[in-house]
């Protein structure tokens, strides 16, 4: 149900003087402005990095709240998203598809967008959202009915409202969307209930399609509303017509590299997770690779045809997808490059011009699914650690084994940091296994499409959870925090030498970004699966997260749930700054 709450007066005092719409240029900086959040990963490259140096080291032993804003009603689930801040005014998104427009002075709610969420809905983990884009004067962002809306920035009015795809077949969306020279960019959820995953690229103004990318091969694109290219080339990786529910979706969006002017997208596990029915009969009698899936696509975004690929796990078969966020950066050689951690455990170093591999490292421990990474880039796997066959259990559950990571990944969606000052990345990781069993399966449209069956287990005993700081160019983890439940939320780092980052216990913690000590934590009252961001404003440094435990770890976690249940749900997002006062104070 749609509810739009208008306080004029609230919002004069917000906005002040108007500015003008958001421009491509302000996009292109907002990795260098400290005076708003415009874009999901606070700047286009996904760093998450603030050259912010008002809260230090020294001083952030001072931070305060300054006001705290309930999402109210009793939809308290898992709020994962990211807050934006632009003109005066907080937009944060939260579960079941809402949108807030928040006076950032004050906390005083300015309007408030409820999505019109059909009967039905089939959103694999939790109903959450990750946040919105801004661009020109509308603000954007997706439903859990597969749509993508484009709000007034001010009233909160619908401009647009575009279906991504159709829900009643598996399809949903949670990520925040990519805004990249006009255009609105989108992928999908639903790999478990084999959709096939798409980038989508629309006009901003209007919401028209301007090209669309499927990630699976044997696939049409589409340019300007007619057929382009191929994804790849029919059966090439897949037998038969598996191609068509080959799974791959884009969940968790893209991000921009404009060196190159390529937008990068992950792309999630095939479908179904039971690898035995994917074999593509190639020479050596096991699975096909089953591209697009389980990879990272480099694409044009004027057109969105692919221009490079680079395939994390081929053959998978641990739902270990591929989505995880692809970060450029400088490596400590001064060479161009992209990071990313992979829920299959491994961190890889990748060439910025063309996807090549460079280098990688297990970021977890005890990872028994693969011996290692070859000079390609490929895993070199433990075949006995494949589930097995149930082809050869005449037809029932096959060989059960044990695999490490666990399905929810040595890193899932929660994104890490990277620090140009220190040249490390902060990866927030868990460590856990499962039990794994592969299932006979049969595609029926809007059904579950596994094919197999687990059960996630903890590793140790003093902890799941594990902030790890990670030199990319030595390929070392520099240090280690542990905690006791599963890391779930987002990192930021900070040129104040800090590292921020919330736990499911209720904690936001800052941690010295060279050492990894804490340094200092407040309790919101309910888990932090959300990202925080950080701003200036009137003289002073301000630091916002959202708070609401949710998210797969409670509904996919089998042992590991039962170890957090105590967890209590909520929905809010706390602002904090640190006085002027006090940024001196010792």
């Amino acid at each position: 149900m749609k509810r739009l709450l208008i306080a004029a007066s609230a919002f004069a005092l917000a906005a002040g003087a108007a500015q003008a719409g958001v421009t491509e240029e302000d996009l292109a900086r907002d990795a260098e402005v400290t005076t708003s959040v415009l874009t999901n990963g606070m700047g286009r490259g996904l760093q998450r990095y603030s050259p912010l140096e008002i809260i230090n080291k020294k001083n952030v032993k001072n931070l305060v709240p300054a006001w705290a804003f309930s999402f109210g009603g009793e939809k308290q689930r898992g709020q994962e998203a990211q807050p934006l801040v632009h003109d005066g005014i907080m937009y944060v998104t939260a579960s079941y598809s809402r949108l807030y427009a928040i006076d950032v002075k004050t906390g005083e709610e300015i309007w408030q967008y409820d999505a019109r969420l059909p009967e039905g809905i089939l959103p694999c983990c939790d109903v959450v959202n990750r946040g919105a884009a801004i661009y020109g004067d509308n603000i954007y962002f997706g439903t859990l009915d597969a749509k993508i809306v484009a709000l007034d920035l001010k009233t909160g009015k619908v401009k647009w409202r575009k279906t991504i795809a159709n829900y009643k077949e598996g399809y949903s969306y949670t990520a925040a969307p990519l805004i990249v020279k006009g255009l609105v960019i989108t992928g999908n959820s639903g790999g478990e209930f084999g959709i096939v995953g798409e980038v989508q690229a629309r006009d901003a103004e209007t919401g028209e399609l301007v090209w669309t990318r499927p990630v699976i091969e044997g696939h049409m694109g589409t340019y300007k509303g007619k057929p382009s290219t191929m994804t790849g080339t029919l059966n090439a990786t897949w037998p038969g017509d598996m191609w068509k529910t080959g799974g791959g979706a884009t969940w968790l969006g893209g991000s921009y590299d404009a060196d190159t002017d390529t937008i990068v997208f992950g792309t999630g596990n095939p479908a179904p997770w039971n690898s035995w029915l994917r074999a593509a009969g190639n020479p050596k009698g096991t699975e096909g690779d089953n591209l697009y899936a389980a990879s990272r696509l480099g694409l044009d975004p004027a057109t969105g045809e692919i221009k490079w690929h680079f395939q994390t796990t081929p053959r998978e078969g641990w739902d270990y997808d591929g989505v995880n966020e692809v970060v450029p950066f400088v490596d400590g050689e001064g060479k161009k490059r992209f990071a990313t951690a992979d829920r299959n455990g491994f961190f890889y170093v990748l060439n910025r011009e063309d996807g090549k591999y460079v280098r990688s490292m297990p970021f977890v421990k005890d990872i028994t699914w693969a011996k290692g990474i070859d000079e390609n880039g490929r895993p070199i796997f433990n075949e006995e650690n494949r589930p097995g066959n149930p082809l050869e259990a005449d037809g029932k559950k096959g060989e059960v084994v044990f695999a490490a990571p666990s399905f929810l990944g040595g890193k899932n969606w929660m994104p890490m940091a990277h620090s140009p000052k220190t040249g490390l990345f902060y990866v927030p990781s868990n460590e856990w296994g499962m039990d794994i069993w592969n299932e006979p399966i049969t595609y029926k449209k809007g059904a579950a499409y596994l094919g197999a069956g687990f059960t996630i287990k903890p590793l140790y005993d003093d902890h799941i959870g594990s902030l790890k700081a990670i030199d990319p160019t030595s390929m070392k983890v520099v240090w280690e925090y542990k905690n006791n439940a599963p890391l779930w939320g987002g990192v930021m780092t900070t040129a104040g030498g800090l590292v921020f980052m919330g736990t499911p216990e209720g904690y936001l913690k800052a941690f010295d970004a060279d050492t990894g000590e804490e340094l200092w934590k407040f309790q919101t009252g309910s888990g932090i699966v959300g990202q925080p961001i950080t701003w200036e404003m009137d003289g002073e440094q301000y630091v916002a997260v959202t708070s609401g435990w949710g998210g797969a770890v409670p509904l996919w976690g089998g042992e590991v749930a039962k170890k957090v249940n105590y967890l209590n749900q909520g929905g809010s997002v706390w602002v904090f700054k640190l006085p002027r006062q006090l940024a001196s104070a010792d």
